[in-house]
């Protein structure tokens, strides 16, 4: 695992040979759901001894329908993640959307997330770069992973080589996705951490309804899958009762089934190291 991993990780005190996780809610719903699922997840990860980083988004600026729950503020979001932080000593994570985000954003988490529709954004992935923080790109669902090198030059070239690259599959026709696998290797040879986006990648996006749709009894085929073929953290998003998220419910994993996905992966791990 890169240095800068294994630094941010340090407190910990995990086997960062290890897989590492990011996870958590979709969005910031209220300081009940998010202190709930960083409290049951932290204690999960301690026990299996897998590397932990807390994911909420403060906002949700990419939304199908106008309509759509999009957070409780950004100070309150920012806030409530800041203190899961600082509560559970875990490292945080959270998405910008523009590049006057970034340096607000870097007071209150460890990592910047780049949604994958703005991956090729070149102010805000710069923007990004400059905080010094560590930056995890997600790769747009209309691109390859060998394409993915110049959104890894652009923040090389601003000064910082803290950089993940995230996998969450590609369109696939209008109302779905699919992944190669083959993005996995392809995007480690561009010298970065490759997460493999466990719950994006199962969307089935463009709905009528104007809610994203998904398959989330998926999501342990495509983890193991990504495991098997290398990757090295896992993105999973998750709620102790995905029916009534106020965002992305239907491709979110149920809190209680984490822990044994999480056991069958370690398993596998071992057996392909």
């Amino acid at each position: 695992m890169e240095k800068y991993l294994q630094d941010l990780f340090a407190q910990q005190q995990y086997d960062t040979n290890n897989f590492f996780l990011i996870a958590g809610p979709c969005v910031v719903e209220s300081e009940e759901l998010v202190m709930e699922v960083a409290d049951k997840v932290s204690a999960i990860c301690k026990r299996l001894e897998i590397p932990y980083v807390f994911k909420a988004s403060y906002r949700k600026a990419n939304r199908t329908s106008a309509g759509s729950f999009t957070g409780l503020g950004d100070e309150n979001g920012f806030s409530l993640i800041k203190k899961v932080g600082e509560k559970y000593q875990l490292p945080t994570t959270s998405d910008i959307h523009a590049h006057d985000e970034a340096a607000e954003a870097a007071k209150y988490v460890d990592i910047l997330q780049i949604p994958a529709f703005l991956c090729r954004q070149t102010d805000l992935l710069q923007a990004a770069a400059v905080t010094g923080k560590i930056v995890n790109v997600k790769k747009g669902q209309f691109l390859s992973g060998p394409s993915m090198k110049f959104a890894a030059e652009k923040i090389r070239n601003a000064g910082n080589e803290k950089i993940i690259l995230t996998e969450r599959g590609n369109s696939f026709g209008y109302q779905d996705m699919v992944v190669d696998y083959r993005n996995i290797p392809w995007m480690k040879e561009h010298k970065a951490p490759v997460v493999m986006d466990c719950t994006h990648s199962l969307q089935q996006p463009n709905q009528t309804s104007g809610v994203t749709g998904g398959n989330p009894q998926l999501i342990e085929t495509i983890a193991k899958a990504a495991i098997a073929t290398g990757a090295d953290g896992l993105f999973i998003e998750t709620h102790p009762n995905p029916a009534v998220a106020k965002s992305d419910g239907a491709n979110m994993l149920r809190l209680d089934l984490l822990e044994p996905l999480l056991e069958k992966l370690l398993r596998l791990r071992r057996a392909v190291i």
